[in-house]
């Protein structure tokens, strides 16, 4: 006897094959078949003319510290995501000495906008290694699958303490840090993770270490996988890290390359198409690489007291030392405020190039600033006969930097977003679900592509759509057999409305230890979510007080 057959969905495999009417039975968390007339199960479900497909697979989160509180990882779990790749950019807590706890925690804070108390209350620390950290979870248990990074920060830390975001490794530390990465790779490491981005500091402006490698550490670090023959390889890239540099590494390790976080720059719109086009080069030489592109646009809100809008700007710098009174004085500097005001004027490749009009007052304080809430910086400073930035900054200022603000960063312009989803080079990616949760949440990426782009702009046939949030994503990590609906592999199912799938807007909630806040979204159209066969969500959300059914993958394809 079958544990569940679904009856009457319409099943879109994860294949990019047309759809057909099917039933569906699962047994011992698994597809058993798939068919007519499947025999009898413990449970029915008559679908009804939903769709039927594999669970979404997100390649790039940052729950590492967070599953240690929550093995559900929401909101992911509600959302449609089943699996979902830990350790992006580096940013681990794995491996981590109790020495040095508070570096890691520090650093994260700013990088990935927890508080201090948040992380310090939330952070279970039962291990040391990367491997214990492998075990922990999986003696827990945990609500999704979930695949780990090993990181380049941690492993730094752990090796160079205090010194990881200071200086270039010496030889002998650099044997250690690969040591550890070949120990992490042998117990179940999905692969390497590191960042060269201007914009990744920890607390008060210092880089997270691994921008301090030099090419002797990434090139010995990244070759190794190389000695364990698989694993994939994972960078955020900086404005100065070409491809052709990444392409070597890549080549020593004989690995696959994904290349992050390719969002398009309305001000220098070209540049990510000429990443992809070298991507693709690349892989034509026989060195697989994956652009990273993303199908939300960018969009954070923020106030001043966190303004990690402006902190990938050189000129910024000296305000992310600046804490309290000492960062009002500094923001009401008019040197200060020149020299920023000047960098903008630059158009580069990175956070903020000074679209004004992109950036609006989402929530004033003080009642004779309520008129100015939904206005944009570029419309207010025309009335006022300011530039945009100074009437942010008094505003904040006025109001002890509470004033909220809403900026829509980069993948503004949706043609262009559309060429990169359809780029034969690129992978969808990029939900950071786990990360800058004050800011932004696009955990529920997956639901945003399959109602907007495939739904409403038509940019693909379903089918398409569904592989590219599946088997692609498994084929690229090595994930066994998920991403698929077929007989034998493992029942990660989303049944989902096509006519009205999608995210609700972002709302704030207070649910993270220490009471501290986060946006978060919700599903629509959604109406089951199951992980190895065992039913996680419905249209109601989360289903409470149920059993963990995830499972830790540990085991990867070559």
């Amino acid at each position: 006897m079958h544990d569940l057959i679904i009856k009457n969905a319409i099943v879109y495999d994860g294949t990019g094959m047309a759809p057909a009417t099917k039933d569906v039975a699962v047994a011992n968390g698994r597809i058993a078949a798939l068919g007519a007339e499947l025999g009898a199960a413990r449970e029915t479900l008559d679908a009804d003319g939903l769709a039927l497909m594999p669970g979404i697979i997100d390649t790039h989160t940052h729950y590492d510290a967070q599953v240690t509180w929550d093995p559900m990882l929401i909101p992911s779990s509600s959302l449609g995501v089943t699996t979902a790749i830990l350790g992006n950019c580096g940013f681990t807590i794995a491996p981590c000495r109790p020495a040095d706890r508070d570096l890691v925690m520090r650093n994260l804070t700013h990088v990935e906008g927890m508080s201090i108390d948040t992380l310090r209350t939330g952070i279970r620390w039962d291990f040391q290694s990367f491997p214990e950290y492998l075990d922990m979870l999986e003696r827990r248990g945990v609500g999704v699958n979930i695949a780990c990074f090993v990181g380049h920060s941690s492993v730094r830390t752990f090796v160079l303490a205090e010194d990881a975001p200071r200086r270039a490794a010496r030889v002998d530390e650099i044997a250690a840090m690969r040591a550890i990465v070949l120990d992490a790779m042998k117990a179940g490491a999905v692969g390497f993770s590191t960042t060269t981005a201007g914009q990744h500091n920890g607390e008060n402006g210092i880089p997270m270490p691994s921008r301090l490698a030099d090419d002797a550490e990434m090139q010995a670090l990244c070759g190794s996988l190389r000695e364990v023959g698989r694993g994939v390889l994972m960078i955020t890239k900086g404005s100065h890290t070409t491809i052709p540099w990444l392409e070597d590494l890549s080549a020593r390790a004989g690995r696959p390359f994904i290349v992050a976080a390719l969002l398009h720059n309305s001000m220098v719109p070209e540049e990510t198409f000429g990443d992809l086009a070298q991507i693709g080069e690349a892989s034509a030489r026989g060195h697989k690489m994956y652009g990273a592109v993303s199908c939300t646009p960018l969009v954070f809100e923020f106030s001043m007291h966190d303004p990690y809008v402006f902190e990938g700007l050189s000129a910024w710098k000296p305000a992310m030392t600046a804490h309290g009174e000492a960062a009002k004085r500094m923001y009401a500097d008019p040197q200060f405020r020149a020299s920023v005001k000047a960098e903008i004027a630059r158009p580069a490749r990175r956070l903020f190039n000074g679209e004004w009009d992109k950036i609006y007052v989402t929530e004033a304080k003080l009642p004779q600033h309520k008129a100015m809430e939904g206005r944009q910086l570029s419309k207010l400073a025309a009335e006022q006969g300011k530039h945009p930035m100074d009437v942010l900054l008094d505003l904040a200022l006025a109001e002890n930097l509470d004033t909220r603000f809403t900026a829509t960063l980069l993948n503004s312009d949706e043609d262009a977003v559309g060429e990169l989803i359809r780029n034969p080079n690129s992978m969808l990616s990029l939900s950071d679900a786990g990360a800058h949760l004050t800011f932004l949440c696009d955990a529920g990426f997956g639901l945003h592509f399959l109602g907007h782009w495939v739904r409403e702009r038509k940019l693909m046939p379903l089918e398409e759509g569904v592989r590219r949030l599946t088997s692609a994503q498994a084929d690229a990590f090595g994930i066994r057999d998920r991403g698929r609906i077929t007989p034998g592999a493992c029942a990660d199912l989303l049944l989902f409305d096509p006519a009205t799938v999608g995210r609700t807007p972002a709302r704030r909630v207070f649910d993270l230890p220490a009471g501290a806040s986060r946006l978060h979204t919700d599903a629509k159209g959604l109406h089951g979510v199951w992980v190895n066969g065992a039913k996680v969500a419905d249209a109601n959300g989360l289903i409470p007080n149920n059993a963990l059914h995830g499972k830790v993958l540990r085991e990867f394809a070559a």
